[in-house]
C-alpha cells in the first residue's frame, strides 16, 4: 500500500520538534525528550523517510538528571547542527530557568559531552549557525522581560554570538524578529542559502493554530524581510486529517531541499482528539523567486516498522525504554532467570516505551511471584492501568483528581500476561483503550476505557501517551519478555 507524506508520519509517535542535519549521505534527526530521561533520542536515514533509532542523547546524570522534572518540562526543542567533523546538539532544559545548553560529539551515536551552559539567554528552541567569518550564533525564542518590546508582547526571536571554545557569551542577546504578527513566535532555524540569510520559525501557538513561517536577510542578524505568502505552510482551519502542524527544519542535498515538522493526527468527534503526541513528518521544498515552497504530496515507500519484541537478553536495554520521574538504571537490572527485574521506585518511574500507533497491541508477560502494573500513561494526573499482585488482576484508572477501580478478575498461572489495547472508538472519543490478561484459562478482558481521556486535548502538555512497567511492592518484579504490534492499518 502506497501511502502520502501528507498523513504518514516518518516518525510515529510522541517523537515533536525535529531538527535534521546531513553529513554527506547521511542525515540526522533529534526530536524532544520532555521529563523522560535518557533524552533527546538521535535517528539515522539514508532517504529521510526511514529512520533507525541510534541512541539517546542525554545519557547521563551529568547532562540530564533523570526524575527531575514534572510533566511536559524538562528538555525542549533540540537542533542538530554538524560542523568541521563535530556534531553540536543545543537545546533548552527548562528546568535550569530556560538556560540554553550545547553537547558535542565525532559520533552521533555518542557518547556526547557534557552540557556547555550559556546563561543569561532565558527563553527555549535554541538554534546555531556560523556567520560568514566562522563566528557561531544562537538564536532562540526569547522570553526574558529584559527583551519585551516597548508596548509588544513576548515571546520574540533573540540571537546571542557565542564562544563554544570557551563557553562564554561575546555579546548580549538582542531582539532580531518579532514575528509575523501570529502568535508565539518560537523555533528558529537560520540558513544560508546564496546571497540570503532565511529565518524559519514557529507561529501560532503548537495547537490547531500551528503555523510554518519565513523571513529573510542579507545579513545572520537582520533587518528580516517577511515572505510576501505568508504563512509558509499550514493546516489551521481546515479539515485535514494532519494538524497542528508547524516547527519544522530543513536539510539540502546537492541543490534538493527537505522539510521535516510536526504533526497531530486528532480523531473523534469536536474538538478531535489526538493521544500519540506529535510526530515527525516529511514535506519537499522548491524554490521561487529565492522563497521557499512546501509540497506534501510525495509517496512514502511503506508504512514505518514499529513492531517490536524484546527478551532484554541484550547486554544493553534498547534506546526505545525511558522513564519518567528515575533513571532506568536505578531500578531495572538483569533477571538471572531471563528478562529484567523492576525494583520498586515511587511513580511515575516506569520501564516506558512511546505508543507509536493509531491502533496496537502491548503484551508483557510477567512472573506472578511479585506484585507489578503495565500503565498507559499521559502524564501523573491521566493514566489507565492494569496490576497483578498475586492472583488479583485489577484496572484502575486516574483522570485528574478522580481515581477508580474499573475492572478485575482472578489470574491463574505463576506467569501471566498482561494486555493492552487502542482499537477503534465505540463512543465519540480517538479510540479505546482496553485491559486484559492471558493466563492458564486463556485470554479474557477486564475492563474499556475511552480514550479521550488520556489525550492532549483533555491533560493539555506537549507528550504523548507511554506504556511503563513498575514494581507495585518491595519484591523486584520479574518482565520475561515484551511484543508490541500495530493492529490494522492506518
Amino acid at each position: 500500500m502506497t501511502r502520502d507524506a501528507a498523513t504518514t508520519p516518518v516518525i510515529p509517535g510522541f517523537f515533536p520538534d525535529p531538527s535534521v542535519c546531513r553529513v554527506g549521505e547521511d542525515y540526522y534527526l533529534v526530536n524532544s525528550s520532555f521529563e523522560y530521561a535518557p533524552g533527546i533520542p538521535i535517528w539515522h536515514s539514508r532517504d529521510l523517510r526511514t529512520w533507525t533509532q541510534l541512541g539517546n542523547v542525554l545519557t547521563r546524570e551529568s547532562q540530564f538528571p533523570a526524575g527531575v522534572s514534572a510533566a511536559s518540562r524538562g528538555i525542549y526543542a533540540p537542533t542538530i547542527r554538524h560542523r568541521d567533523g563535530l556534531f553540536f546538539v543545543v537545546g533548552t532544559n527548562v528546568e535550569r530557568g530556560g538556560e540554553q545548553f550545547v553537547v558535542t560529539a565525532p559520533d552521533p551515536a555518542g557518547p556526547w559531552s557534557d552540557p556547555i551552559v550559556f546563561p543569561g539567554l532565558g527563553g527555549i528552541d535554541p538554534d546555531l549557525a556560523w556567520d560568514d567569518d566562522g563566528t557561531c550564533v544562537l538564536t532562540y525564542c526569547a522570553l526574558d522581560e529584559a527583551l519585551r518590546p516597548e508596548g509588544g508582547s513576548l515571546p520574540v526571536i533573540a540571537q546571542a554570538r557565542i564562544d563554544l571554545d570557551r563557553g562564554i557569551l561575546l555579546d548580549g542577546p538582542r531582539e532580531i524578529w518579532r514575528g509575523s504578527g501570529l502568535a508565539h513566535p518560537e523555533g528558529p532555524h537560520l540558513y544560508r542559502r546564496g546571497q540570503w540569510w532565511y529565518l524559519l520559525t514557529a507561529e501560532g501557538g503548537t495547537e490547531r493554530g500551528h503555523a510554518v513561517c519565513v523571513a529573510r536577510s542579507r545579513s545572520i542578524d537582520g533587518p528580516f524581510e517577511l515572505a510576501p505568502s505568508t504563512p509558509l505552510f499550514s493546516r489551521r482551519s481546515t479539515g485535514f486529517p494532519v494538524q497542528n502542524t508547524g516547527h519544522a527544519d530543513l536539510v539540502e542535498r546537492d541543490g534538493e531541499w527537505a522539510m521535516v515538522y510536526l504533526g497531530v493526527r486528532p480523531r473523534g468527534f469536536t474538538p478531535g482528539f489526538h493521544v500519540n503526541g506529535r510526530e515527525t513528518f516529511l514535506a519537499r521544498v522548491e524554490w521561487v523567486d529565492d522563497w521557499p515552497v512546501v509540497h506534501t504530496d510525495d509517496v512514502l515507500p511503506a508504512r514505518p516498522d514499529t513492531a517490536f519484541a524484546d527478551d532484554f537478553s541484550s547486554a544493553e536495554l534498547d534506546p526505545r525504554w525511558v522513564s519518567p520521574g528515575a533513571a532506568l538504571a536505578a531500578f531495572v537490572s538483569p533477571h538471572p532467570d531471563g528478562g529484567v527485574a523492576l525494583d520498586s521506585r515511587p511513580t511515575p518511574a516506569a520501564l516506558s516505551v512511546r505508543a507509536r500507533d493509531v491502533r496496537w497491541r502491548y503484551e508483557v508477560r510477567v512472573d506472578a511471584s511479585a506484585p507489578v502494573a503495565l500503565r498507559v500513561r499521559l502524564d501523573d494526573q491521566h493514566w489507565y492501568e492494569i496490576t497483578l499482585d498475586g492472583d488479583a488482576a485489577e484496572v484502575r484508572a486516574r483522570i485528574g483528581p478522580l481515581e477508580a477501580s474499573v475492572g478485575s478478575a482472578r489470574a491463574t498461572g505463576d506467569v501471566v500476561t498482561l494486555v493492552v489495547e487502542a482499537v477503534d472508538a465505540t463512543r465519540d472519543g480517538p479510540d479505546d483503550v482496553r485491559f486484559g490478561l492471558v493466563d492458564d484459562d486463556g485470554e479474557r478482558w477486564l475492563a474499556t476505557l475511552d480514550g479521550r481521556y488520556l489525550s492532549t486535548e483533555v491533560a493539555g502538555g506537549f507528550t504523548g501517551r507511554t506504556l511503563g512497567l513498575r514494581a507495585l511492592g518491595p519484591t523486584p518484579a520479574r518482565v520475561v519478555e515484551v511484543r508490541y504490534v500495530p493492529l490494522g492499518d492506518e
